[in-house]
């Protein structure tokens, strides 16, 4: 190897760690500095309201109640879809309402969830299971369609309301 080209493969190595590094310190900074879409009292005392009801009402309620409060943030009826869910051993369905690369909240028959981080992190261990597993490629699909759409509702939302559309 001349002395040229290891100079070009160091050089591209020491680009690579710079631009990793930059990506990573302004993922930090960002999330250190994000604004969410949520607050966990609103979602802690929406779940309280409607806990104990008959599952479907209070699924309707849950979704009607966050569409007023957030407008723009909640997928739309047409989008909305069960699909199941395999986790860490743990089988159930969800019906993805929003979707973002820093929040999530999903709502199934018997429990709420709201999470906050670098949600794309956590999809590895949410989807293992449907691809290593079950191999429940269908679901896989369905899953990420559903999430896609909530990203897409939530850059539209994040335009409309910077004013860029």
């Amino acid at each position: 190897m001349s002395k040229m080209s290891l100079i070009r493969s160091l050089l591209k190595c020491v680009v690579l760690v710079g631009f990793l590094l930059s990506a990573v310190q302004f993922l930090r900074y960002w999330m250190a500095n994000k604004q969410y879409v949520f607050t966990k009292e609103d979602v802690a005392k929406l779940a309280k309201q409607y806990a104990g009801q008959d599952h479907d009402q209070a699924f309707s309620k849950v979704v009607v109640e966050l569409r007023r409060k957030y407008p723009g943030h909640i997928l739309p009826d047409e989008d909305l879809q069960w699909v199941f869910v395999n986790a860490g051993g743990w089988m159930g369905s969800m019906c993805l309402l929003h979707a973002s690369l820093t929040e999530y909240w999903s709502a199934g028959t018997w429990m709420v969830e709201y999470g906050r981080g670098f949600i794309p992190s956590t999809l590895t261990f949410a989807l293992a299971d449907t691809i290593f597993s079950t191999q429940d490629f269908l679901t896989l699909f369905y899953t990420g369609r559903v999430y896609l759409k909530g990203m897409i509702l939530e850059a539209s939302t994040f335009l409309t309301e910077a004013g860029l559309l």
